[in-house]
């Protein structure tokens, strides 16, 4: 009997590591660590998506964050984004070659949700943060950049 329950543990783990897709909860995640998880995942063929993107806290000094996001956006031919969800996929496309082949196709599965959409509250998620006081979130970030 005991065979029995290591066999389905064993294929239940299987499962999940061949599953095409992955489902991640942003809310408290520190946004470099959850963009470098995504693209690696990304980069090996999964189907990576974020909901909660406007929930991802940014660490670090509040004036130099805004300070370092404002000068992102001076440049007139680089449009930088203003919306939490894109922040959060440009964060990602840094973190890839997007501009080969391999990359590119990578950035195509990585999708950023604000908030949860209803396709997805029903299945499971990966928690990816912990509470900590003193970060700024990407809408916060959002509100200053606009």
């Amino acid at each position: 009997m005991s065979e029995e329950k290591i066999n389905k543990k064993d294929k239940q783990e299987t499962i999940n590591v061949l599953q095409d897709k992955i489902i991640i909860d942003g809310e408290n995640a520190i946004l470099g660590r959850l963009a470098s998880f995504s693209a690696k995942q990304a980069l090996l063929g999964k189907k990576v998506i974020i909901v909660n993107s406007e929930k991802v806290v940014v660490s670090g000094n509040r004036k130099s964050i805004i300070q370092d996001y404002l000068e992102k956006r001076k440049f007139k031919k680089v449009k930088f984004p203003s919306v939490p969800e894109q922040i959060l996929k440009r964060t990602v496309r840094g973190m890839l070659s997007y501009k080969q082949g391999r990359g590119e196709q990578a950035l195509k599965r990585v999708m950023c949700y604000k908030g949860i959409p209803q396709e997805f509250e029903n299945e499971k998620k990966i928690k990816s943060g912990r509470e900590k006081k003193g970060l700024m979130s990407l809408e916060d970030l959002s509100k200053m950049l606009k």
